[in-house]
């Protein structure tokens, strides 16, 4: 790599453990002893680019975050791909984690979607939960079913493929294309964390190209509200003031939505940041989360 890349403050600790019969990758910082706080990665992001939220969080706080099912370095399925499974993931980790204390949840995008059902379904298991970008998708109506389904059947019959890149550095300059709120430093830090090299030269995303299939059944946001409604824990959701996904679910964007939906929630717009909110600037996200544990001090 020739440009320069972020040097993380403190090194992760990395395992392995199997959780439901798969192989999955743990990183880990702060005292070993210290009740834990879990980390659950967005789509196609692994557990490795916590660590600049991690970095501008207290050392005296246990950080564990995991590499979802076919994710960064643990096991891929290798075929189709179901939400409640990473609900079911995270309750054997906590059975091993935490198995007699409850525990707090931070989660971006689609790990905060993770959390915050996890959050409802289990209330007893969770302490706290913040939602990073975590709102839910777009509501879909019944009619898109015939048309969805279709897709998906189309897809079964041709394996989806992986993305290559000649370098690191490739990557690293289509994020900061992408993303202008991104760091050079920081770019190149997540392309190395996503990628990893293939005996041919180049580099392929760390990723099962079968998250890449539609889902065949279709997103109900009224099932996941009624989720949310079953939250007890406190719950902040830390959004981006310019979040190119947020704008997309028009009125269920709204702080308003959020605050009827959860019985205790706190809000948090952070004006300047997008989706990737915590790559982009951890250093206001992690102002957001320490200032609200220190106003509640039971999360």
């Amino acid at each position: 790599m020739t440009q320069d890349i972020y040097r993380a403050r403190r090194a992760p600790r990395e395992s392995r453990l199997t959780l439901r019969g798969l192989e999955h990758r743990l990183l880990e910082w702060g005292p070993a002893g210290a009740p834990p706080m879990v980390l659950l990665h967005g789509y196609m992001d692994c557990a490795d680019t916590f660590q600049f939220l991690v970095d501008a969080l207290p050392d005296d706080q246990r950080f564990v975050a995991l590499d979802l099912r076919g994710f960064g370095g643990s096991a891929a399925v290798g075929g189709p791909y179901w939400f409640p499974d990473y609900l079911a993931d995270l309750d054997a980790l906590l059975d091993l984690l935490a198995p007699a204390a409850p525990v707090r949840l931070v989660g971006h995008s689609m790990g905060g979607n993770i959390v915050l059902q996890y959050a409802g379904a289990r209330p007893e298991r969770v302490r706290s939960v913040v939602a990073l970008e975590g709102f839910g998708l777009p509501r879909t109506e019944p009619d898109e079913a015939p048309a969805r389904m279709r897709r998906w059947l189309d897809e079964l019959r041709a394996p989806p493929r992986g993305s290559r890149y000649e370098t690191v550095d490739q990557l690293a300059a289509n994020l900061s294309r992408r993303n202008p709120r991104l760091t050079a430093a920081h770019a190149a830090f997540v392309a190395e964390a996503w990628t990893r090299p293939v005996p041919d030269a180049g580099r392929e995303l760390r990723f099962d190209p079968w998250h890449r299939l539609v889902n065949p059944v279709l997103y109900r946001r009224e099932e996941t509200e009624a989720m949310w409604r079953a939250v007890r824990a406190p719950v902040l959701m830390v959004l981006g003031g310019d979040s190119e996904l947020l704008r997309r679910l028009g009125p269920d964007g709204e702080e308003a939505v959020y605050r009827a939906r959860f019985q205790r929630v706190e809000v948090v717009t952070l004006p300047g940041l997008g989706h990737m909110l915590h790559h982009e600037d951890p250093r206001p996200v992690a102002d957001a989360v320490q200032g609200w544990l220190a106003r509640h001090p039971d999360a």
